[in-house]
This record gives structure tokens, C-alpha cells and sequence, in this order.
């Protein structure tokens, strides 16, 4: 582990999401390890809260009977109660499955009742009413535990359960075995699935990738030798926890790393939020960056001439001086500094953009900005991200590089180097759970096959990432085409939100473009 970052966990020794927090609830237990904002207030938890409440939530569960080899299934916005849950799973030897909170109701019975989940943790009243219309079709569950009190006192439902009482419960046990959560923490294994992740589900039914957190701290200490974060550094968690990447930063970084992790109060409020933390790193999607960039700009249109001028002449600085390899102190004078503070950009050291493909020419905006961001690829099976671009190493149109714990090949290629990405990390999933021929399809000799196109280019060694397999398209003429690279290129402009690209078998290439009205 890089030795420029003190006091990192150790995780060979530590192997387990409950061995890692009890260490640091041990050792800086005073310090800030999560906030919360609720009703326009921060509320803080150190890293002794985080543990109590991983402890009592753990206790209360085994006090309902859940166990070893048990699933508890979470839904609900990031929150705290959402992560502590979800190690509170791990402590009892059991394994969590996250629920996207705005799936269809078919996607929930269908992911509960497979899974086997005997307990839900929901965040409040819109989450239970979906979980109780569920009725018999989700006939494995026997407790559902709401962490939002307000409108439940209605409910009669007998599974229904408060989290406080939960606590209550677990702090009874406590009280009868003070000594069970430590026997229970040493006794977590790090070669046991933890983690059931799903897949995308984008040609079939989302699968659930089986993750051992031994693999899954692993795989985040060598994201962290790739981008380091320091004991105190903010982050503010903004995508779904479901989803790999946000666990990798807001689970895994953030225990080994004790980065402070801040969960917004709305997704609506996110960039106000943004601006109170001036986090110093952020991980966001291609379409919000894509969407703050564009509102800069429409911004921009609509404000004073002398502003325009002054934005149209820093931005023409700040782009001449990134493309000689430079940067326009100059342009942060007069316009680059006011616009990363307004955007809460101003204390960034790293940002992250990944879960699907970015246009260069937003790309190139965040840069010229002042804003450090690199492109992340990767997939749930194997621990989310394994490539991602190195401070001055930059390169707008591929993925970066590959971590040191990874190794990624294209295969089966054509005329121009093009074929499909296989790779393989230390923090690979084991199978997919109940599902081992889908496993025995996509894991190879050892390697993951993406299923993306990509080749690696000649200068730089970088990894390109053009598009699904299955989603290259050739005109009549035999001219091959990504439909999504032409997509983000044209969603760049601030006045269109969507475009799709037509031309398959056609003599060319056409678009419908849905305009952006605000």
C-alpha cells in the first residue's frame, strides 16, 4: 500500500468490513466518519456512532433470528442506516443485497424472492407501502424495518418493525452477552460472500454477482494506491449504493481510507449541498456532468454581455493552455476560480465520472475548468472499476489505465485492433448466486468477458472503450459506427438532452435529438 498515506487499515489483516470499522471506532473514535443532512442541518456520526450502530443493528437481528448465510435486503436513498445495514449483514456472517428504491415492483419481488432475503431494511413510508402491495409474492421476508418513523403509526402490518426498536433489542443483548459483538466480529471471514451486487440486467434478469469482502477491500486498496484519499478528506455520496462503485467509495474507501462520507439531503439539493462541503472528491455520472456542464452554459446565454464576454474569453484561455499541456492562471482569475466555487468544485484533488461512456468534449470542459476529473471503467463482477486515468496522464478520448491488482487483454481482434475486453482483478466476483452457468459463460480460463468493444492505443498504452459488442453498427456502405460516441458528441451541446443515432443498414446516418427546454 502506498506508503505517502498514513494510517491506512491493513487490510490482509483485516479482511472484513466489521474487523476494519472496529478498528477504527478503537483508534479515532472522536473522528467525523459520516454526515447527514436532514431539515437543512449537518448531523454528524464518529466512528464510535458508526460502530454502535452497526453493533446494535447486528444484535437486533440476531435477536429476530437472522444468521449465517442470511440475506437482508436495503432500499432506500444513501443514508447512514443504509450502510450500517449493510455491514451489519457481514457481522452476522450473512450477506446484503441492495434494492434500487426506484424499481418496479416486479424487479423487487423478483430480486427478494430470489435472493431468499429473510429481512428488508427500508428508509421510510413510500418504501414499506411498496413492500407491503407486495404481499405473497415476496413470502421469504419475515421483518421489514423502516428507519423513518413519520406516517407509519397507520401500518398494522405484523413485520413491521422500527429501527429504534431494533436498537433497543440490540442493545438488550448487549447488555445479557457483552462480549458477543466482538466474538462475532473476530469470527467474520473474509472469504465469505458478503455482498450479493446486482448486474444491470440489460439481456435478461439482473443476475447477482457473489463479492467476498477479503476481494472487495482488496480491489479498494488498489483503487486507493491508484487515487489516494486521506484520513478526513470529504466525499459526498450522490449515485445509488446499490450500485458497485458507490459501495467501492462509500463501504470500502471510506473504512480503510476514513475519508468522511456526506450524504445529501435531496438528490434535489445536491449541487447546494455540493457547495457547503466543497468536497475534495466527487464521483458522478456522465449525464450530471454532462448536465452541469450544459447548464453552464445555457447560464452563460442568459446572463449580462460583459459576463458572456468575460466567460467566452477565460474559457478560450483556459482551452489554449489545455491544449499546449498547461493551465491559464489568468483564466482562474477572471472566470475559473468563481466558477468552481459557485459549483462547490473549489477543494476537488480527484473526481470520477464512470458507469457508462462521457463525450470527450465534456471532458475537455471539466479540464479546462480546473476540475481534476478522470474516466473510471469497469463492471460489477469485478469489483466495479479497474482502469482510470493518472494525474498528468490524460487522456480525453480512453479509459486511463489498468490498477496494479489488474489486467485487462482485447481479444479476437480485427484489421484495426478492435475486438472484445476480457480482464481479470484480485477482487473478482466468486459466481454469480444460484446462477453458475451464467458464471461458466462470461468467466473464461479466468478472465471476465466484458462484452465491450475497445482497443488499447499504441502511444500511451491507454484502454479505448468504443461501445457494447452487440450495439456496433455498419451502414449500407459497410462503414462501422458507435452510435453512443456520436450520442454524447452531439449531447454536448447545452440545447439537446437526448439523441439517438439511426443509420443500420441505411446509406447514412440520421438523429432524433429531444431538446433541452431548461
Amino acid at each position: 500500500m502506498s506508503s505517502n498515506i498514513p494510517d491506512y487499515a491493513d487490510v490482509q489483516a483485516m479482511d472484513t468490513f466489521p474487523k476494519v470499522l472496529a478498528y477504527n471506532a478503537r483508534n479515532w473514535g472522536n473522528d467525523v466518519a459520516m454526515r447527514e443532512k436532514e431539515f437543512g442541518i449537518w448531523q454528524e456520526f464518529t466512528w464510535k456512532d458508526y460502530n454502535d450502530r452497526v453493533k446494535w443493528m447486528t444484535l437486533g437481528m440476531r435477536a429476530l433470528g437472522v444468521g449465517q448465510g442470511d440475506v437482508v435486503g436495503i432500499i432506500g436513498e444513501n443514508r447512514p442506516e443504509w450502510v450500517w445495514a449493510e455491514i451489519s449483514a457481514h457481522a452476522l456472517r450473512g450477506m446484503s443485497v441492495g434494492l434500487y428504491q426506484d424499481s418496479l415492483h416486479e424487479e423487487v419481488a423478483y430480486l427478494i424472492t430470489y435472493s431468499g432475503a429473510r429481512i428488508l431494511i427500508a428508509e421510510d413510508e413510500e418504501q414499506c407501502d411498496k413492500l407491503i402491495e407486495l404481499g405473497d409474492d415476496i413470502p421469504t421476508v419475515d421483518h421489514i424495518v423502516y428507519c423513518d418513523p413519520r406516517g407509519m403509526r397507520k401500518y398494522d402490518d405484523p413485520r413491521l418493525l422500527d429501527v429504534e426498536k431494533l436498537y433497543e433489542m440490540g442493545r438488550a443483548l448487549e447488555a445479557k452477552d457483552p462480549g458477543l459483538y466482538d466474538k462475532m466480529v473476530v469470527d467474520t471471514r473474509g472469504d465469505e460472500c458478503a455482498i450479493l451486487c446486482t448486474t444491470s440486467g440489460t439481456t435478461s434478469k439482473p443476475k447477482m454477482a457473489m463479492l467476498n469482502s477479503g476481494d472487495f477491500l482488496d480491489h479498494c486498496a488498489a483503487y486507493l494506491r491508484a487515487d489516494p484519499k486521506y484520513p478526513g478528506d470529504d466525499y459526498v455520496s450522490v449515485l445509488p449504493l446499490p450500485w458497485i462503485m458507490e459501495q467501492v467509495y462509500v463501504v470500502g474507501q471510506s473504512l480503510i481510507s476514513r475519508q468522511i462520507v456526506n450524504f445529501v439531503e435531496e438528490l434535489e439539493t445536491m449541487m447546494e449541498d455540493l457547495r457547503e462541503i466543497g468536497p475534495n472528491f466527487v464521483l458522478l455520472a456522465p449525464r450530471v456532468w454532462e448536465t452541469i456542464a450544459a447548464d453552464v452554459r445555457a447560464r452563460m446565454m442568459d446572463s449580462t454581455p460583459f459576463k458572456q464576454k468575460m466567460y467566452d474569453v477565460g474559457m478560450a484561455l483556459a482551452r489554449t493552455a489545455l491544449d499546449n499541456g498547461g493551465h491559464s492562471k489568468l483564466a482562474d482569475i477572471i472566470l475559473m476560480s468563481a466558477l468552481k466555487d459557485r459549483l462547490g468544485f473549489t477543494n476537488l484533488r480527484s473526481a470520477a465520472t464512470g458507469g457508462a461512456a462521457i463525450g470527450p468534449e465534456t471532458f475537455k470542459f471539466f479540464h479546462a475548468m480546473g476540475v481534476p476529473l478522470r474516466q473510471l471503467y469497469g463492471q460489477t463482477e469485478l469489483c466495479g472499476a479497474y482502469t482510470i486515468h493518472q494525474p498528468g496522464d490524460i487522456d480525453f478520448d480512453t479509459v486511463g489505465v489498468a490498477f496494479d491488482n489488474s489486467e485487462i487483454k482485447v481479444i479476437n481482434t480485427d484489421e484495426n485492433g478492435v475486438g472484445e475486453i476480457v480482464a481479470r482483478t484480485s477482487g473478482m466476483f466468486t459466481s454469480y448466486y444460484k446462477n453458475q452457468a451464467a458464471y461458466d459463460e462470461d468467466v473464461r480460463d479466468g478472465w471476465m468477458h466484458t462484452g465491450d468493444a475497445g482497443y488499447f492505443k499504441e502511444a500511451n498504452k491507454h484502454l479505448v472503450v468504443i461501445d457494447r459488442m452487440k450495439d456496433l453498427a455498419e451502414t449500407s456502405t459497410g462503414v462501422r459506427y458507435s452510435p453512443q460516441f456520436i450520442e454524447n458528441k452531439l449531447k454536448f451541446s447545452p440545447f439537446i438532452a437526448e439523441a439517438v443515432i439511426l443509420g443500420k443498414d441505411l446509406p447514412f446516418l440520421s438523429t432524433m435529438i429531444c431538446i433541452r427546454y431548461s
